[in-house]
C-alpha cells in the first residue's frame, strides 16, 4: 500500500480511483463494510481503491484537551487499511487551515482536483468542510458518482461506532470491544528502559509508553504481546497505569512476559493484546504484600491464556 500525505505527490497511477473517505479509527466493522463497498465497485469498474483520511485526528485538534483517545494511532491504522487490501492510503494534514475551507472547495480542490475520483465512498454520517457544512448531497452537487454507507449494527440492533469501543475499553470490556472491531485491539510501542522498579522485585518488564493511544481501564492484564523481530505471541501479565506503589507521571504498559529469561528488548517495538483485565491497580502497604500480589496475578494470566 502507497502512503501520500501530499496531494501534489499522488501520481497519474493511483488516479481515477474509488476514494473511501473517513477518519477510520479503529477500522472496525462499520469501516470494513464501506471497504467491501468500494471493493464491489472497483472489481466492477476495474478501478483501484484509495483511503482520504486526515492526521492528526479532528478531535486532537477540535479539543486538545482531552485524554489520548485513538483506537488506532496513525501507523497501526495504516497497518489495518494495508491488510485489508487497500491500494493507497492518502493522510492529509488536518490543521486549522484544512478545517476552515467551505465544503465546496473540498471537493473541488481535493476530490475532483487532486485525487481525480472515479467513485466517492461514504458513511451515513460523514461530515466536512467548515462547521461540518458538507454532506452527501454537497458531493453530488459537483456531478460525483457517490455511494453512501448505511449504519452497521450488531446482532443486538446497536450500532457499531469508534466512540462505542471507545467506552468498552475504558470500562475493560476487551472481547466486546474486540467482537465489534473485528480483530483484537492492542498497543504499540517502542521499549524504553524505566526505573527497573520491577527487575527489582523479580518481575522485569518491557515497558512502553500509551502516547495518543486510548487509555484502557487502568489495572493488571493477562496479555498476549510480540517482540518486533518474533512471530511468536508471548503470554505475559501486563501493568496498564500509573503505578499507585511507585507512581509515574504518565501512564504507560509495563509487561512481564511469562516464561522468558529476562533480555533487554530496549529500543524494539512491542505489541500488546490486552485479554482479560485482573485486577484493579493497588497501592499495598508493603513490597512483601505487593510481590505476593504479583504472584498470584502471574498465575491467574497463565490460567486466562
Amino acid at each position: 500500500m502507497k502512503i501520500f500525505h501530499d496531494l501534489k505527490a499522488i501520481s497519474q497511477d493511483f488516479k481515477n480511483a474509488v476514494i473511501i473517505i473517513g477518519n477510520f479509527d479503529g477500522v472496525h466493522k462499520g469501516h470494513q463494510a464501506l471497504i467491501q463497498k468500494a471493493k464491489d465497485i472497483a472489481a466492477q469498474d476495474n478501478k483501484t481503491i484509495g483511503i482520504l483520511t486526515f492526521e492528526p485526528h479532528p478531535r486532537q485538534l477540535f479539543q486538545p484537551d482531552l485524554s489520548p483517545s485513538r483506537l488506532t494511532p496513525a501507523t497501526l491504522k495504516a497497518q489495518k487499511l494495508k491488510e485489508h487490501g487497500i491500494d493507497f492510503l492518502c493522510a492529509l494534514e488536518f490543521d486549522w487551515d484544512f478545517a476552515s475551507q467551505s465544503a465546496d472547495t473540498f471537493v473541488q480542490n481535493i476530490l475532483i482536483e487532486g485525487l481525480g475520483a472515479h467513485h466517492i465512498v461514504i458513511g451515513h454520517d460523514f461530515r466536512f468542510g467548515q462547521m461540518r457544512s458538507g454532506n452527501a448531497q454537497t458531493i453530488r452537487d459537483h456531478k460525483l458518482d457517490l455511494t453512501v454507507v448505511e449504519a452497521i449494527e450488531d446482532q443486538s440492533g446497536d450500532i457499531i461506532s469508534s466512540s462505542r469501543i471507545r467506552e468498552l475499553i475504558k470500562q475493560a470490556e476487551i472481547q466486546k470491544a474486540n467482537a465489534l472491531l473485528g480483530w483484537d485491539w492492542e498497543i504499540h510501542g517502542e521499549i524504553f528502559k524505566g526505573d527497573q522498579r520491577g527487575r527489582e522485585l523479580g518481575y522485569p518488564t518491557a515497558n512502553l509508553l500509551l502516547n495518543d493511544t486510548l487509555h484502557p481501564s487502568y489495572g493488571v492484564y493477562a496479555t498476549r504481546v510480540q517482540i518486533e523481530g518474533e512471530d511468536e505471541w508471548r503470554k505475559a501479565a501486563t501493568n496498564i497505569g500509573i503505578r499507585p506503589m511507585f507512581k509515574v507521571p504518565t501512564a504507560q504498559v509495563e509487561a512481564h512476559i511469562l516464561d522468558l529469561p529476562f533480555s533487554e528488548f530496549y529500543g524494539k517495538k512491542l505489541r500488546v493484546q490486552p485479554v482479560e483485565k485482573l485486577r484493579s491497580e493497588a497501592k499495598f502497604d508493603s513490597l512483601d504484600e505487593l510481590i505476593a500480589q504479583m504472584d498470584k496475578d502471574c498465575a491467574k494470566a497463565r490460567e486466562i491464556l
